[in-house]
């Protein structure tokens, strides 16, 4: 079997950063002006006064004359340069849920096409603790309050809107897969090709039709000279649960091991603390993405709680062919999320 193609050598250019020189900056982040906010406003109005279902706005449903042109140079940014953007100061505390959920939809349409997120078709996430058992395998870990550890999602771009956050913990964490992928070649060149192969990964119970409850795929993949990641530990390692699934190897392990430590080391990694109103967008191939655990309010009122976006950009790079067992496609505009049989889109405004 012919070895996977991989990157002549160390990647360069804006998405090979390093979190210490992020914390540096503030050119990742983007405060919205009281112009800003009223553009906001009046496309919120325009949806409302034509009685339009949140589901169904566009982005022609959603004008931003200006605020617009700012989106879409972010959304260059993120296809093309470090991978991530926060957006800051959307006025949370003055909309109901519903202004909410539509006003954050609205400006998703910039970035791209909203997926399903769950087996129940939600194409408007939220994450929120559920109190639900992390141990359980078919559990999804951002519905409870631990530390969800380095992952990417099963989307182009991903986004995140803080409506509250929690009494203590819940920092967001993020990471240049670029950056890893140099620092594994710089250091363990052994360990990478085995990055390069295939490791099983658990559905989760989610599993499509026709679909095996696990699929397989390389933690790398170099295709049409781009590097793209996809990676979730913790489903690699539950994905063993199924008898037909070969343990990990050692050098499997050691290879994982390896790519665990870059992701914790401090020198590389980048962390953030979401305000009510960020609206946190990343490039879900070059980024992985962690949440500290947290500590919440006994209040219902005050629990810690985000919504998200997985959005499929119409502009977004090409992917391997092994992406399509779990991106259900690797056509551009048209693939990633999850979907099941008999599986409804809606836009939920409850958890």
């Amino acid at each position: 079997m012919p070895s996977p193609p991989m990157p002549p050598g160390p990647i360069e250019g804006p998405s090979a950063w390093r979190g210490p020189d992020m914390a540096k900056s503030e050119e990742w982040l983007y405060r919205l002006s009281p112009e800003d906010i009223a553009e906001l406003d009046g496309a919120l109005a325009h949806v409302r006064l034509r009685g339009l279902e949140t589901i169904a706005v566009t982005r022609d449903d959603f004008p931003l004359p200006r605020l617009g042109a700012v989106l879409d140079e972010i959304h260059r940014e993120l296809l093309h340069g470090r991978g991530f953007v926060l957006i800051r100061g959307v006025p949370v505390h003055r909309y109901s849920m519903a202004d909410t959920a539509t006003l954050y939809w609205g400006i998703g349409t910039y970035f791209g096409r909203a997926l399903s997120q769950n087996a129940k078709g939600h194409v408007l996430g939220h994450v929120r603790d559920l109190g639900y058992d992390p141990e359980d395998p078919n559990v999804r870990i951002y519905q409870t309050t631990e530390r969800q550890n380095f992952h990417t999602d099963s989307c182009d771009l991903v986004g995140l809107l803080c409506l509250r956050q929690a009494r203590s913990g819940g920092l967001s964490a993020i990471i240049s897969s670029v950056t890893v992928f140099n620092e594994t070649r710089l250091r363990r060149p052994d360990l990478v090709p085995v990055l390069f192969e295939p490791f099983e990964t658990d559905r989760r119970g989610e599993v499509p039709a026709g679909m095996k409850p696990w699929f397989a795929v390389p933690v790398f993949n170099w295709y049409a000279g781009r590097l793209s990641t996809i990676y979730v530990r913790r489903y690699i390692e539950s994905a063993r649960r199924f008898p037909e699934v070969p343990p990990l190897t050692p050098l499997q392990v050691e290879a994982l091991d390896f790519f665990d430590s870059l992701l914790e080391d401090r020198a590389l990694n980048l962390f953030m603390d979401f305000e009510p109103g960020d609206i946190q967008l990343l490039h879900n191939h070059q980024i992985l993405h962690d949440r500290t655990g947290y500590v919440d309010w006994p209040e219902p009122e005050r629990k810690r709680h985000l919504l998200r976006l997985w959005l499929a950009p119409p502009d977004g790079r090409p992917l391997p062919e092994c992406y399509a067992p779990r991106y259900g496609s690797v056509e551009v505009g048209h693939r990633g999320g999850i979907l099941v049989p008999g599986t409804t889109l809606t836009v939920p405004l409850e958890p």
